[in-house]
């Protein structure tokens, strides 16, 4: 007990130093765990022969990130991803594993050798891939979806690799392990339900199994999830959805089919259940855990002697292989259409072997299909490329991001045509909505965004918007601003905006000035360089959610309509308050004690001001609604 108590200190040890480190100089956590593998492994030697071992359970990691990855998508969602599944997931596997092959065969494998080891390398790390997307927010990107799809088919891909790898079996490796087989066979014995089954039966248990999962899930799970949380204990719940992923893992092992596909469908057919969120909030830490102790072992798993005797062999078939993935990713990625720096992100990404090729490898050996000899190397091989994966992603960040962004900004502003009473900076999902306003009310306007994506998408739909920086003052006189009768500034970055105002109402001080705010720090900084009207992009919709809640729980629509009223007042005049305290930064600090005591100041007068009765005449949106019968308050206030 004590071993283990020391083993497992050891791991958490190198993951708790090793992985913030990591972020911290944006390596990102996947490298910081192979490197703490690493490090306790080959080169301090703390860790040794139990890694294989704890690889196996760590592997589970694996299978509950796919049971989360299920329950994001919807079956419709998954029915809409057909195409790039099939078509660039298939087409991926396929042209991988020939061009893979060839090169074998060229190098002198045997051809059954060489497809086995085509197939290997013909899937990537679902593991590494989609934990990086997560951290670096790449999962909604167009080459974050694609690199999904192959991910998702290459792991379905998986269950025909392991029916079909043992049909590749040599005949010498047969005969010469058959003692050792007997041998293994007295000691140990893997459980299956379909060892020895005919083929006919083994495909019908197979269908039942998936069969089961899905009608299991779909009927079984919620009566159960409702039962048990009528108990009330959190931690029974967290019990109950482990019991769910282990379940369906040991049945699609005792199948011989692969885990993850199992939990992933069971995935996909909850993502409508109700208690699908709290699902996710029980098992993402072990699966994040998991996964981490995963990297782990891939890092102390590999063998220096082995590597170090073989360097240049090793070295040079995996930059082969990362190669090899990466030249067919790029050519799908232009077939496919995917564009600029999603086709590297597409390319980069899948371009190392994954963890199921441990899995293969071993099951080659087991199955007598790859020399052990060979399979030691190309196991080398597998965690090599996997260990490099988050260089790409460092590569793809520093390098070829920036070049695109400097691309994209070296392109020549727009020759604007024409122009118009209003010029709008910045046409993103809050600029849209003031053109479209405008717009339709006949107003013309000038739409200028420093994003060449976002203009060519405006133009696809026949919005009139020109490219260019509008904090440059030469596009603002093409523009027509000494002719404009009013600037938008609806830009993104905060500081640009603010720039934007001081050079406008320095320039042109008639000119009126209307700006998005991000926060009220933002708000100040416009406000001091100028701005006419300043709006938060989330206090009206804030305002908006809030007053449909109170409606929500009773409240009269009249009576909500006087209370937002009443918190519009109360901020409006507690405003000039609070900026003149923010002006005041003689200390050096904006927010600094005299401001928090106003700001607290506004929250007692927000209350009070609640609490008051309206000795005004209605405004003219009150007068819309009817009033509530006398006594409407006392009579909500008892029931509250």
């Amino acid at each position: 007990m004590t071993d283990y108590f020391l083993q497992a200190f050891i791991y958490l040890v190198a993951a708790v130093i090793a992985v913030p480190i990591a972020k911290r100089l944006g390596l990102g956590s996947v490298l910081g765990y192979l490197i703490a593998g690493v490090i306790i492994g080959p080169v301090l030697g703390l860790v040794g022969k139990e890694t294989t071992t704890i690889q196996h359970f760590a592997e589970f990691g694996v299978v509950m990130m796919l049971f989360l990855v299920g329950l994001e998508l919807e079956p419709k969602t998954l029915w809409n991803m057909r195409n790039r599944l099939m078509g660039l997931g298939g087409l991926q596997v396929g042209l991988t594993a020939a061009v893979v092959m060839g090169v074998a065969i060229a190098f002198g494998q045997v051809w059954s050798v060489a497809l086995s080891i085509g197939l290997i390398f013909a899937l990537s790390s679902t593991a590494i891939v989609l934990q990086t997307f997560n951290e670096k927010n790449l999962n909604k990107t167009d080459g974050g979806k694609n690199a999904f799809s192959v991910l998702l088919f290459q792991d379905i891909a998986v269950i025909p690799m392991l029916a079909f790898i043992p049909l590749l079996a040599l005949p010498e490796l047969i005969a010469k392990s058959q003692h050792a087989v007997k041998a293994a066979a007295d000691h140990s014995q893997t459980l299956s339900l379909v060892a020895g089954l005919p083929s006919w039966a083994y495909g019908l248990v197979i269908i039942a199994s998936i069969a089961g999962v899905v009608i299991g899930g779909h009927y079984l799970s919620r009566p159960l999830f409702r039962f048990v949380a009528t108990s009330g204990l959190r931690e029974i719940f967290t019990a109950t959805a482990l019991m769910l992923v282990v379940g369906i893992a040991a049945i699609m092992s005792l199948v011989d089919l692969s885990p993850a596909l199992g939990t992933f469908l069971a995935g996909v057919v909850l993502a409508n259940s109700e208690f699908r969120h709290e699902l996710e909030s029980n098992i993402d830490p072990f699966k994040g855990l998991l996964l981490g102790l995963f990297f782990i072992t891939v890092g102390a798993g590999i063998d220096f002697t082995i590597l170090f005797n073989h360097l240049f062999l090793i070295v040079g078939i995996t930059l082969a292989v990362m190669l090899i993935k990466a030249a067919v990713l790029y050519a799908l990625a232009a077939t496919f259409k995917i564009e600029n720096s999603d086709r590297w992100l597409f390319t980069l990404s899948l371009a190392q072997a994954g963890e199921f090729g441990f899995v293969l490898l071993s099951f080659t050996v087991q199955n007598h299909v790859i020399p052990e000899s060979i399979a030691q190397t190309l196991s080398l091989v597998v965690a090599l490329s996997m260990f490099l994966t988050p260089g790409l992603f460092i590569l793809f960040d520093k390098v070829i991001l920036p070049r695109f962004e400097q691309k994209s900004n070296d392109r020549e502003a727009d020759i604007i045509e024409e122009t118009g009473s209003v010029i709008i900076a910045g046409v993103g999902r809050f600029g849209q909505i003031v053109n479209r306003l405008l717009v339709s009310n006949g107003i013309k306007t000038v739409v200028l965004d420093h994003e060449a994506a976002q203009v060519d998408t405006l133009r696809r739909i026949n919005t009139k918007a020109y490219f260019g920086d509008a904090t440059k003052p030469d596009l603002l006189h093409t523009a027509g601003i000494e002719e404009a009768s009013l600037l938008v500034v609806a830009i993104d970055d905060q500081d640009s905006s603010v720039e934007l105002v001081k050079y406008v109402k320095h320039s042109h001080p008639n000119l009126k000035v209307l700006a998005r705010a991000f926060d009220r720090g933002h708000a100040y900084r416009l406000r001091q360089v100028g701005a006419d009207i300043i709006e938060l992009e989330t206090y009206h919709s804030a305002l908006e959610v809030g007053s449909a809640s109170m409606r929500e729980l009773g409240l009269h629509p009249f009576f909500v309509e006087q209370q937002k009223t009443k918190y519009k007042k109360t901020e409006a005049a507690q405003s000039d308050a609070l900026y003149e305290a923010w002006l005041d930064d003689s200390e050096g600090e904006r927010y600094d004690n005299n401001f928090r005591k106003l700001f607290i100041q506004l929250e007692e007068q927000l209350k009070l001001g609640m609490k008051q009765d309206r000795s005004d005449k209605h405004s003219k949106i009150e007068r819309e609604w009817t009033p509530p019968p006398k006594g409407y308050d006392e009579e909500f206030c008892d029931k509250c």
